[in-house]
């Protein structure tokens, strides 16, 4: 059996004019990861006789029942919005038939704008929110999300979970949110291009390989190796072992291999190994009805969930013509991955309903059924490492052909680096987006003045 992934047309994101990282991860997931306002539908439990709101609602929230009302879900796409559907029906089900759940579905760059604006004003909080690791660092000044590190522990979710993805969601020592998924990077190829040109993935082992060969196809061929975008900066840098920010909280704590790793993505470019989008971005939708559909280019980086949400859609025509391979290393014994975005689930502090909402959180993480699921219907490959030995999860993907995705990504699972979270990282990402990486790639500045330019704003 082949699993299948979804290729469901999603509602075009809508612009808005909020805070400047909001526009910055518009642009990254442009795509149609962000569809704007689904409706918001409730998943009641069944109607009884006597309502017990009343005697319960004087309790305290840590002995709550659910009983005092529904548990509102906020998500970030209609994608994740039926997954969360499907799972409280399936919860209600099988361990709590009173549990009550509205899941409603907001844009990827609204739902944290909302968050925030519902923080502030006190009004229509919800008890458990899903945002991306792009926006979780602009609320760690004052985390206003349940600590959650006595429950995973109790619940041994710190030690089933992937650490360096467990580690994602958390600030000081605090575990304030559970990750969906593994966000592995790996590098999607055209399986008829590379066997046009007598291509084989092994023999892209280090991305000197990827350079020496690369700079041969752009020369005799007249195509790139593999797309370029700002993103790749981070992602190759933490496979490197470094980041945006150290462990004292300072910009890039290894400056002379962040310069490195941009130099090389500068040359690449300019060698014709890697070509940059129309608009700058392998998430726009112009980047795959063009480059992509024009041959271009044999590889793409992405994580899993590029592969099992934005590929299926944007490229139909190209379904089983990809194939999956870990990324090159930089040096014998290197990592053959890295990791980028991701999201988790987070349990409001001022929500009245932290038993009810744990309970359903803590199932959703480590029930099998509900995590293959999550696999299945083509939203990430889960992060809980019990779930891994399910033969489910290493069945071929239906668009990749016979191509098994869980196969290569449990490969290099426990090679996934760990992210530098910092309450700056937000500010980090989108300042080399917009005002850095150009001016680098197309060599108005040195990467080593762009990046020393980037450190001191940081730090101050």
């Amino acid at each position: 059996m082949k699993i299948q992934t979804k290729t469901s047309k999603k509602t075009p994101l809508r612009l808005t004019h909020c805070a400047a990282l909001l526009a910055f991860v518009a642009g990254l997931f442009s795509a149609g990861l962000a569809p704007v306002f689904a409706q918001a539908e409730a998943v009641e439990a069944p109607s009884k006789k006597a309502d017990k709101s009343t005697e319960k609602s004087n309790e305290k929230a840590s002995a709550d029942t659910n009983a005092v009302g529904p548990v509102k879900i906020w998500i970030s796409s209609q994608q994740d919005k039926e997954y969360y559907d499907q799972m409280v029906k399936t919860y209600r089900e099988t361990v709590d038939v009173n549990f009550n759940a509205v899941v409603s579905a907001y844009g990827f760059m609204e739902l944290p704008d909302k968050l925030g604006v519902s923080l502030r004003t006190g009004e229509g909080i919800p008890d458990i929110v899903q945002l991306d690791e792009a926006f979780f660092g602009s609320f760690l000044a004052d985390p206003p999300f349940v600590d959650l590190t006595s429950r995973m522990k109790a619940a041994k979710l710190d030690k089933r979970l992937l650490k360096a993805r467990a580690d994602l969601f958390s600030w000081k020592g605090k575990y304030y949110g559970i990750p969906q998924s593994l966000s592995a990077m790996v590098l999607y190829y055209r399986k008829d291009l590379f066997e046009k040109f007598d291509l084989k993935p092994e023999q892209f082992k280090t991305w000197s390989d990827v350079e020496d060969i690369g700079f041969r196809l752009a020369q005799d061929e007249g195509i790139a190796f593999m797309s370029m975008d700002a993103t790749y900066f981070e992602i190759l840098l933490r496979q490197r072992g470094s980041d945006f920010f150290g462990k004292d909280g300072k910009a890039f704590p290894d400056m002379d291999t962040a310069v490195a790793t941009l130099s090389w993505l500068v040359d690449v470019t300019k060698d014709g190994i890697a070509v940059q989008p129309e608009r700058g971005s392998v998430f726009d939708p112009l980047f795959f009805s063009s480059q992509v559909a024009n041959d271009d280019l044999l590889c793409i980086m992405g994580a899993d969930w590029y592969g099992l949400d934005l590929l299926p859609q944007f490229c139909p025509e190209l379904e089983g013509k990809w194939g999956i391979m870990p990324l090159p290393v930089w040096e014998k014994g290197g990592k053959r991955t890295s990791c980028f975005a991701g999201q988790g689930l987070m349990i409001v502090k001022d929500t009245p309903l932290i038993d009810a909402s744990w309970k359903f959180l803590e199932w959703v993480m480590s029930d099998t059924e509900a995590n293959v699921k999550r696999y299945q219907m083509g939203n990430s490959f889960p992060a809980y490492k019990p779930v891994w030995k399910d033969p489910r999860l290493k069945e071929p993907t239906e668009y990749f052909g016979d191509v098994s995705m869980g196969k290569v990504l449990l490969d290099i699972a426990k090679e996934i680096p760990t992210v530098a979270m910092h309450p700056k990282r937000p500010q980090a990402m989108f300042m080399f987006q917009e005002n850095y990486f150009a001016t680098a790639i197309h060599e108005v500045r040195t990467p080593e003045e762009v990046l020393k330019d980037l450190k001191k704003t940081l730090d101050e």
